[in-house]
């Protein structure tokens, strides 16, 4: 790509800028987005776009920021590009204080007693004598997805730039809360205007994924009787023992610690109890979509047995669908995903094309009629203080999408 590395130091520049900014969602809170960090990027990143001379700058009350750079060809098709402003719960989000360091093959020490160490992630030695962006060891980073906003930014501004290079119309949308599920809630396709759209949210170098879980959220809900314990014969129904048995009761081996590739799980977030009530958080996942019924027939059946021993009154259980496997719908569309190919390709990289073992805003916006796969932003080992970004992976993604953008103009 012509005079691309000259923006490599404004692409670093942003990331940083970026990340300094503390946007973890947090799924305890009923509001859109879920935490005032996340309103205070889009405005940051409204105030960027708008100098950069994109016009529909738009960011609505529910921190979804919209914007668009016209075609310079005689062309009526657009093109999307989407990136989650929020980080992960996970990990704390915030103060972020990253650094760049080189690689030289040794541990890298980050602070907080913690070492950043090719043994333990062997994904390292690819980038040997490689500049990485790293945390102190006490957060997140923020890669994911500060890395794709940064790349899709950088590569609109090369576009303005270089006003000769051929381009359709296209869209771009920074969202809230992806982390916690809900990027998708508030989300306008219609307002969006793409026909097709890629999010940039992936890990490693050449990732390309389109498909995904089918995913869902269940919470048991358990009442006990308390009664003094020492006159508590054939009264108390102990809600704290109930919730220890509905974990004891999901499949040991299928749990996220045991699972890889294609294989499904039940993921057990949280367990709340004491001798009155109790609640069990868990996840399932699974890309098959038969056997994703068959997990949840599966809680059903032990809600059944626990009511059948306690009391119809004593669980109940709630399972909410979040999303589905977005390969449904994209392997309609041979196109969109035969263009990513093409574009990581001219970028010199082989396309690693793998199932994702979790969910994308784009797997609900395809569901919504834009067919939308996930291509790589470059970092690794995101939701945890071992995150790291190698600077050369985000500039062959802001190449990639470059390279996308030149693809859909022909």
């Amino acid at each position: 790509m012509k005079d691309l590395e000259r923006y490599r130091e404004a692409l670093v520049k942003r990331f940083l800028r970026y990340v300094s900014v503390n946007t973890q969602s947090d799924e305890g809170s009923d509001t859109t987005p879920s935490t005032p960090g996340q309103l205070e990027l889009a405005k940051l990143l409204k105030t960027e776009l708008e100098s950069l001379g994109l016009q529909e700058v738009e960011l609505d009350p529910n921190g979804y920021l919209y914007a668009t750079l016209p075609s310079n060809r005689e062309i009526d098709f657009t093109i999307g590009f989407l990136a989650h402003l929020d980080t992960s719960p996970d990990a704390p989000g915030g103060p972020v204080r990253a650094r760049i360091v080189t690689f030289k093959g040794e541990p890298i020490e980050l602070g907080d007693g913690k070492y950043l160490d090719p043994e333990m992630f062997p994904v390292l030695k690819n980038y040997l004598g490689q500049e990485l962006i790293i945390t102190d060891g006490t957060t997140l980073l923020g890669a994911d997805d500060k890395a794709g906003i940064a790349e899709i930014v950088t590569a609109i501004q090369y576009l303005i730039d270089h006003p000769e290079f051929p381009r359709p119309r296209i869209r771009i949308a920074f969202t809230p809360d992806e982390e916690i599920g809900r990027g998708m809630d508030k989300f306008d396709p219609v307002k969006f205007g793409a026909k097709y759209a890629y999010t940039v949210d992936g890990e490693g170098l050449g990732t390309l994924e389109y498909e995904t879980f089918n995913a869902a959220s269940a919470t048991f809900r358990v009442k006990g009787v308390n009664v003094h314990p020492g006159y508590a014969k054939g009264i108390m129904r102990n809600a704290a023992v109930i919730s220890a048995q509905i974990v004891n009761l999901l499949p040991r081996a299928e749990s996220p610690e045991y699972t890889e590739g294609r294989e499904g799980f039940f993921h057990v977030t949280s367990l709340r109890a004491n001798v009155s009530q109790g609640e069990v958080k868990l996840l399932v996942r699974d890309h098959d979509k038969v056997n994703f019924q068959r997990r949840k027939e599966f809680l059903k059946r032990i809600e059944s047995l626990l009511k059948h021993q306690y009391g119809e009154d004593s669980v109940s259980l709630e399972i909410k669908d979040t999303y589905y496997n977005m390969r449904e719908i994209i392997e309609k569309f041979p196109e969109v995903i035969e263009k990513a190919r093409e574009a990581i390709r001219e970028a010199g990289l082989t396309p690693l094309e793998k199932p994702v073992r979790g969910g994308t805003d784009g797997a609900r916006l395809s569901f919504m009629g834009i067919p939308t796969p996930n291509i790589f932003s470059g970092g690794h080992n995101f939701h945890g203080p071992y995150e790291f970004l190698p600077i050369d992976s985000a500039l062959k993604g802001t190449e990639v999408i470059l390279n996308l953008i030149k693809l859909w103009a022909g």
